[in-house]
C-alpha cells in the first residue's frame, strides 16, 4: 500500500468515526433529549470533521451535518407532486362523534370493535421527506394535497430531519411524513428577538414555522427552531414496513425521526374519548402547541380494507379540541408604562371566553404591532390564548368594519410623566427615559421589588404600595426601611397590629441573598436566572458594581446586550445611591468561604422540567441546572436521571414512575440550589 493510499484511509476512517459519532450525539439530543455530550464537544468535533472535508472535498458525505448550513437564496420554489396525496381528515367534536366513527367502520368491517393508535394532533406544518436508499433527496410542503413545493433546502437545515438512514432493512424508497413545529419557549424567545430588531411579531407558533420553511434563503430557515416530527410514512417501494401505524412509528423512532411520547393504541371509542381528555388535561403544560388528537385505525390491512372518500381517509379522524381563538370587540386601546420604561398598549375587548378562560385584555405589544395589524377602536378582532401566553390580537376582521373609525395614535409623550418617549434604533419598545421621576414606573419598581421572587416581603402588595407612593412616604425601595408602624396606622384599613406587622415582615426581608437582591433591583433583562449566575460568578456587590462589560460577557447567561443594562445599571449615580442606601438600612447576605463548585453538582445528570412551580418558572430552572453542571430534556426517557415536577406534571410523571426515574418536588430542588449557593 503506498503512503499515499494508507494516509487516504486513514483519513477516511477518522471521518467515518466523526460521522458515526457526531450521528449519535445528535440522535440523542435533539430526538431522545437525552444529551451525551456537551455543547462545546461537539463543536470541537464538528470544526475537525470540517476541515478533514475541505483538505478532502471529495470525501464529503451527503449525510454530513456540516451540509445542514444554508446555501445560497433560490429564484423561486419549484412545484412537486406527491405519489400519494397528503389527505386532510374529518373532524369530531365530541365523543358521540368519535362513537359514530367507530360504528360507521366496525359496519364496515363487521367486526365489534376495533383498536385505535391516538396521538397528539400538532399545531404545525406538514412536510413530506422522501429518502432514496436512506439518502434525503427532497423535502416538500402538503400544498393543496396533490402537489407541494420542493423546500429541501430548507428542510436540511434542521437538526430533526435526518439527512441519512442508517439500518440495513430500509426500503429502496421511503417517504416520511409529519408536521413541523416549534416549540413554546422557544417561540417565545424568537418573537422577543424579533421585537429587539423591530422586525415582524409572529402570530402564533404554526404561522411562524410555516413562514420559516417558505423562505428562499435556508440561512433565515437555519435560524429558526423549528422542529421536524414523524407521524406516518407514505410512498413506500421496495422494502416493506410493519404491519400497524403504532409499529411504523417505533420504527421510525428507530431510525432517528422524533416522534410524540404521547402517542397509545387503545380498543374502542371510549378509550379513545378517554385519551382525549387526558391529553386535554396536559394541553396548557405542553412544549408544543396540540389542536386535537388523530385517532387511526392501527391496523393497515383494515385501512386498506376501509378506503378513503373524497379527500380524506376513512379510517382516520380528528377529535378536535374547543377552539383557543375567538372573534370579540375592541373596546380601548390603553398605554400601560412598565418598571423599565417601556409603552406596551394594551387592549380592552369585549369579555369573551377563549381555551377555558375569560379574556378581557389581550397584548398589542408595540407601534409596529398596531400598524401591522392597523387595528381601530370599535373593530371585530380575533383572539387568542395558548397556555399560559399573554392573549392577544392575531387579526383585524376589517370585512367587518362599519364607517372609518380613526387610526390609533401613538403617544410622544409618556402617558404616565409627560416626559418625551426614546426608541432605540436596535429595539421595536418606545421608552419612557425618566426612570428616576417617573411615577409608574416607580410605582413598578417598588412592587418588584418587593415581589415573592425578589425581597418576598409578606403584606406589602400593589395598593398599600399605591397609598405609600401617594401620600409621599415611599419613593424609592430604600424609603421602606425607614417606615414605622406610626406612618402605616394612619393609612386607610391599616390598624396598629397590621402596621406592625408589615414593619416586621419589612425587617426581616434584611437577611436575604445576593442573587435576590440583584433581581430585586430591577436591571433591565435581569431575570432570576441571570441574577444567580452574576452571583455565583463574583460572589461579590462590588466587583458586580464595577465589572466592566468584557467581564459580565464571561458568564454563561450573560451576552452583550444584557452586560451593556447590567454595566450601565450601575453606572448610574442616582441608582448607585439607592443600592448604598439598601445596604445602609441593613440589607446584607452570608459571605461564602468554601464557594461550591457550581459545574460538577449535577455533572452528567439529565433533567427533565414539568409542572407549575411557584418559586421559579421553568425555564428558570433548566438554567439552574445547566448552570450547576446538568443537562436538560423536554420528554422523559430511560435516560433521564431526575424529573422536576410541580402540580399538573401530568404523563412525563407517569412515564418517570413506570421508568423508575428519581422524581423530586420544588422544595428539594430549592435545597438543591440553596446548598449550591444559588
Amino acid at each position: 500500500m503506498s503512503g499515499l493510499s494508507a494516509e487516504l484511509n486513514s483519513v477516511e476512517r477518522e471521518m467515518a468515526e466523526l460521522l458515526d459519532r457526531l450521528d449519535r450525539w445528535s440522535l440523542a439530543y435533539h430526538r431522545d433529549d437525552s444529551p451525551l455530550a456537551s455543547d462545546a464537544e461537539y463543536d470541537s468535533e464538528l470544526r475537525r470533521l470540517a476541515e478533514l472535508e475541505r483538505a478532502n472535498p471529495e470525501l464529503i458525505s451527503p449525510i454530513s451535518p456540516t451540509q445542514r448550513v444554508g446555501d445560497k437564496p433560490l429564484p423561486e420554489f419549484v412545484s412537486v407532486r406527491h405519489k400519494l396525496p397528503m389527505l386532510s381528515l374529518d373532524n369530531a367534536f365530541s365523543g358521540e362523534d368519535l362513537e359514530a366513527f367507530e360504528q360507521r367502520n366496525t359496519s364496515k368491517l363487521n367486526i365489534p370493535s376495533l383498536r385505535f393508535c391516538c396521538e397528539p394532533k400538532l399545531d404545525g406544518v406538514a412536510m413530506s421527506l422522501l429518502y432514496e436508499n436512506g439518502i434525503l433527496v427532497r423535502a416538500a410542503t402538503r400544498g393543496d394535497g396533490s402537489v407541494g413545493e420542493d423546500i429541501t433546502h430548507n428542510a436540511r437545515t434542521m437538526a430533526t430531519v435526518p439527512l441519512g438512514l442508517k439500518r440495513q432493512d430500509l426500503p429502496k424508497v421511503l417517504e416520511v411524513r409529519g408536521e413541523v413545529v416549534i416549540p413554546r419557549a422557544d417561540f417565545q424567545r424568537l418573537n422577543e428577538r424579533q421585537a429587539r430588531h423591530g422586525e415582524t411579531i409572529f402570530q402564533n407558533p404554526r404561522n411562524a414555522a410555516a413562514g420559516s420553511l417558505r423562505q428562499l434563503d435556508p440561512r433565515i430557515t437555519a435560524k429558526r427552531p423549528l422542529v421536524f416530527m414523524a407521524y406516518s410514512v407514505g410512498h413506500v417501494q421496495g422494502g416493506t414496513l410493519p404491519d400497524t401505524h403504532s409499529e411504523v412509528l417505533t420504527y421510525l423512532n428507530e431510525l432517528g425521526f422524533k416522534v410524540s411520547e404521547l402517542t397509545r393504541v387503545v380498543t374502542g371509542w371510549r378509550e379513545a374519548e378517554n385519551y382525549v381528555a387526558s391529553i386535554l388535561a396536559q394541553r396548557d403544560d405542553g412544549d408544543v402547541d396540540i389542536d386535537g388528537v388523530v385517532v387511526k385505525v392501527d391496523d393497515f390491512s383494515q385501512q386498506n380494507a376501509l378506503g378513503y372518500v373524497a379527500r380524506a381517509p376513512r379510517w382516520a379522524i380528528a377529535r378536535k379540541f374547543p377552539a383557543q381563538e375567538e372573534v370579540t370587540t375592541l373596546l380601548a386601546i390603553d398605554f400601560q408604562v412598565g418598571r423599565t420604561g417601556a409603552i406596551t398598549p394594551v387592549a380592552r375587548l369585549k369579555p369573551v371566553f377563549v381555551g377555558g378562560v375569560t379574556v378581557s385584555n389581550a397584548t398589542l405589544h408595540n407601534a409596529d404591532e398596531i400598524a401591522r395589524l392597523d387595528v381601530r377602536v370599535g373593530d371585530q378582532v380575533i383572539v387568542r390564548r395558548a397556555g399560559d401566553v399573554i392573549p392577544q390580537i392575531v387579526k383585524v376582521l376589517v370585512e367587518r368594519r362599519s364607517g372609518d373609525p380613526t387610526p390609533v395614535v401613538y403617544p410622544t409623550k409618556c402617558p404616565d410623566c409627560s416626559s418625551s418617549l426614546i426608541r432605540d434604533v436596535e429595539e421595536a419598545v418606545t421608552r419612557c427615559d425618566n426612570s428616576m421621576a417617573c411615577p409608574a414606573q416607580q410605582k413598578a419598581a417598588l412592587e418588584h421589588f418587593v415581589s415573592r421572587k425578589a425581597m418576598d416581603i409578606d403584606g406589602v402588595g400593589e395598593k398599600l404600595l399605591g397609598q405609600l407612593f401617594d401620600q409621599g412616604l415611599v419613593k424609592t425601595a430604600a424609603d421602606l426601611y425607614l417606615l414605622t408602624p406610626q406612618d402605616l396606622s394612619a393609612l386607610d384599613r391599616m390598624g396598629q397590629k397590621s402596621a406592625t406587622k408589615v414593619v416586621r415582615a419589612i425587617a426581616a426581608s434584611r437577611e436575604t441573598e445576593l442573587s435576590r437582591f440583584l433581581y430585586a433591583l430591577g436591571i433591565r433583562e435581569v431575570g432570576e436566572a441571570t441574577a444567580r449566575a452574576l452571583a455565583a460568578h463574583f460572589d461579590s456587590l462590588d466587583l458586580i458594581m464595577t465589572a466592566s462589560r468584557e467581564s459580565l460577557e464571561e458568564i454563561n447567561d450573560v451576552g452583550p446586550i444584557v452586560a451593556g443594562h447590567i454595566h450601565h445599571y450601575f453606572s448610574s449615580q442616582a441608582k448607585r445611591q439607592i443600592v448604598v442606601c439598601l445596604l445602609s438600612a441593613g440589607i446584607s447576605w452570608p459571605k461564602k468561604e468554601n464557594k461550591p463548585d457550581l459545574t460538577k453538582s449535577l455533572a452528567d445528570q439529565t433533567w427533565v422540567v414539568s409542572g407549575k412551580l411557584e418559586s421559579m418558572s421553568r425555564d428558570e430552572a433548566g438554567a439552574a441546572i445547566r448552570q450547576l453542571g446538568g443537562h436538560t430534556a423536554g420528554s422523559v426517557s430511560k435516560k433521564t436521571d431526575v424529573l422536576l415536577a410541580g402540580p399538573g406534571a401530568g404523563s412525563k410523571l407517569s412515564k418517570a414512575q413506570s421508568l423508575g426515574v428519581t422524581i423530586i418536588d420544588e422544595a428539594a430542588f430549592s435545597e438543591i440550589l440553596r446548598e449550591a449557593g444559588l
